[in-house]
């Protein structure tokens, strides 16, 4: 394979081919970066143009199991449908590239990415859009911008750029960021909750400590979701920002010689009908903002769909098309003069208040746990279930080795009722997996599961703007209603921006009509202190970290006024104690592992029975999980543990054959009886040493707690068979 470009970027290599392969496509790049190859390719429709106000572009991530060396797992033995990682790559890659295509755009266009070669260490995420991008770079459509993405992580607390997959592993941040060398495009971030050790020097009475003899302190392991500051956010945005504006200089340079010749394509033309927007803005002004009162969208739509008509009645001879847009582009322009204009918004609130918020918990009686979260005109309803291990979603991936388990699932729903449309319900769409993995990157950072799997199914009952981060709020409080412990509360906040030359606003909860009519869509969730997720589409080329920074602030101060009102929700969570299980994790001195596990595992048998929970110990660390249909069992057998560790220690005697003593029968079977011996070890009653005379049922002479007297008979091993005396 010959090459044509080789650059030298942040901690990685990336090695160009330009025209080798796809030549029938109008651009494609063969990318190599370490073992990884990557084809991508752009064809467009010259024939077709679209005609609604709409970019059709369509982004294909396609990985090849082959890549790795491996056979697709399952029945069919050929890949199928796009795994989550395949999906939700292909939306970053689109988001990312729409904003290169000039305005009036309208022909149909493909950009396919398929993964040839995958080296474990690569960052396909990244690779893929640089790959994408390289191949419309020097395609023969007239873009003339190249984009490209960069990731971050913190690493020991250093910020390090283009980090492997391996290094990954290690940070307490993944952000990703995509754009030219003069505007950000799109942020993805996420914060990547962690273990803190700390060790004190003095014994202070804690619940379940960890004692470390050899040091003499004691250890406390706690669950950090290492949210990250505004302040600090912003300083790693300028150093990504920075040599991601670098990268793209270099990429342009470097792809300009290897562009093919422009082919000349037709844009739809922009020009709205300057006499309709005349007539309706002399005349219907009244009429556009009762429809821009109406808050829903399908009474929005109807409202102007109506106004539509009604001019039309007496201009029978005007286009319906033209004038449709004559009227969007005037309500549109309405909206955003009154914000930028009188700082109004449409529903009369303030730039930075937030809608109306109440919260039913634990609303399904059935399920382990509900939150019935309602924001305005968006309500999610989010329910909770528990399960063990074996509940975790298998995948797998091409950049690791086996199989993977995902204990932590958040899965969103979006039926057409929930705005209106008279649409079935249908497969899980590309949008509605990526809200759902936006709020799983806003919540698992807050919790440790430590062997449970926990599924989160975010129904939308009502839209009006950002069900995505009601389903972070309702989300959270599902887990507070399971009785899950976190590390932080967290709730999630869209944000918009509305600009016209040198003057802008920031808008807190923006509603569905100005996320459409708006500059930007910005979500940010987390605590009162950080950020744990955050996700930001440019609709208008750029924005400066100023600005971005001044929308930071405005979030937080929106997410402290939403955490103030789930924590006063949180006070009143009725549990579903009959349903819900429960589970229980606490340490205890490994010492004391073999007394509570019993002789040949009596001891623990008897307390799963006895409270029908089930126990791990894990014998290094002393650390006990207890599980259980309810929350009385495993308090139950957590006490019963308790009390064996705390009861007074037994001086262990040493018996010899001859000797008498008074026991307690503990279980009775069918050749016999166990008697506990005064030291807490246990012998075994023969039914044939019971009586002189012959025994048929045990249990006709002896009862479990009967206290006799035993005689040592002999000694086989560690056991000790026992006669009655």
């Amino acid at each position: 394979m010959k090459y044509d470009v080789k650059l030298e970027l942040e901690n990685k290599t990336e090695e160009y081919s330009f025209g080798y392969v796809a030549k029938q496509a109008n651009g494609s790049a063969w990318l190599k970066s370490g073992k990884t190859v990557i084809l991508a390719t752009v064809v467009i429709d010259e024939t077709e143009i679209v005609k609604d106000d709409f970019l059709p572009l369509t982004v294909q991530y396609i990985e090849k199991t082959y890549a790795a060396g491996k056979i697709p797992g399952g029945f069919f033995k050929r890949e199928t449908k796009p795994s989550d990682f395949e999906t939700l790559t292909s939306r970053i890659v689109d988001r990312s590239l729409r904003p290169l295509f000039p305005k009036g755009f309208g022909h149909p266009t493909q950009v396919t990415i398929m993964v040839f070669s995958a080296d474990v260490d690569s960052d396909m995420q990244v690779l893929a859009l640089n790959a994408a991008s390289a191949a419309l770079f020097t395609s023969n459509i007239d873009i003339n911008r190249s984009v490209s993405a960069i990731r971050a992580a913190k690493i020991d607390g250093e910020i390090v750029l283009n980090p492997t997959l391996s290094d990954l592993k290690n940070s307490t941040l993944d952000l990703y960021l995509s754009g030219t060398k003069t505007d950000l495009l799109m942020i993805e971030m996420r914060s990547i909750g962690s273990e803190k050790i700390d060790v004190e020097d003095s014994y202070e009475p804690m619940l379940d400590p960890l004692m470390d003899p050899s040091l003499g302190t004691i250890i406390l392991d706690t669950h950090v979701s290492n949210a990250m500051s505004e302040d600090e956010l912003i300083e790693v945005f300028a150093k990504t920002e920075k040599a991601l504006f670098a990268a793209n200089t270099e990429y342009e340079v470097s792809f300009g010689v290897h562009q093919k010749e422009l082919q000349p394509l037709d844009l739809k033309e922009d020009a709205l009908n300057e006499e309709m927007l005349l007539f309706v803005t002399d005349n219907h002004m009244q009429d556009i903002d009762a429809a821009i009162k109406q808050m829903a969208k399908s009474e929005r739509s109807t409202a102007l769909r109506n106004l539509r008509k009604k001019i039309l009645e007496n201009n029978s001879e005007w286009d319906e098309l033209e004038l449709k847009a004559a009227i969007e582009s005037v309500k549109k322009e309405r909206v955003r003069a009154q914000i930028l204009n009188d700082k109004v918004r449409a529903d009369g609130r303030a730039l930075n208040e937030v809608r109306p918020i109440t919260i039913d918990t634990n609303v399904l009686p059935s399920a382990h746990s509900s939150c019935l979260f309602t924001r305005g005109q968006t309500q999610a309803l989010v329910a909770l279930t528990m399960g063990g291990a074996k509940d975790a979603q298998m995948f797998e991936s091409l950049t690791d080795s086996g199989t993977q388990n995902e204990n932590f699932m958040v899965h969103y729903n979006f039926p057409g009722f929930s705005v209106g449309e008279a649409s079935p319900v249908m497969g899980t769409k590309r949008r509605e997996l990526g809200h759902g993995n936006l709020a799983k990157r806003a919540l698992e950072p807050v919790i440790n599961l430590d062997g449970q799997t926990v599924r989160l199914v975010s129904e939308i009952l009502e839209s009006n703007g950002s069900s995505s981060m009601a389903t972070v709020c309702g989300g959270y409080m599902a887990l507070k209603a399971a009785e899950i412990e976190t590390s932080d509360t967290i709730a999630g906040i869209a944000m918009g921006m509305v600009s016209r030359e040198n003057e802008y606003a920031i808008l807190s909860d923006i509603m569905g009509l100005e996320d459409h009519d708006g500059d930007m869509d910005f979500k940010v969730t987390g605590s009162k202190d950080g950020i744990t997720a955050m996700q930001m589409d440019i609709k208008l080329g750029g924005i400066s970290l100023s600005v971005l920074k001044e929308a930071l602030y405005q979030a937080k101060e929106g997410r402290a006024h939403i955490i103030d009102i789930m924590l006063e929700a949180e006070k009143t969570i009725e549990y579903n104690d009959g349903v819900l299980p429960a589970t229980e994790f606490f340490h205890i001195d490994p010492g004391f592992i073999g007394e509570i596990i019993g002789q040949a595992g009596k001891t623990i048998r008897e307390i799963i029975e006895k409270f029908e929970v089930a126990i791990d110990i894990d014998k290094k660390d002393g650390k006990v999980k207890i599980t259980g249909k309810n929350k009385s069992g495993v308090q139950g057998a957590k006490e019963h543990i308790h009390g064996i560790v705390n009861a007074p220690k037994k001086e262990k005697i040493k018996y010899e054959v001859g000797q008498k003593y008074e026991g307690v029968v503990k279980r009775i079977v069918d050749f016999g009886a166990f008697v506990e011996l005064p030291d807490g070890t246990d012998g075994l009653l023969h039914i044939s040493k019971i009586s002189k005379e012959r025994v048929q049922n045990v249990s006709d002479v002896l009862k479990e707690g009967q206290k006799v007297t035993v005689e040592i008979l002999e000694f086989k091993g560690n056991k000790i068979s026992l006669g009655l005396a």
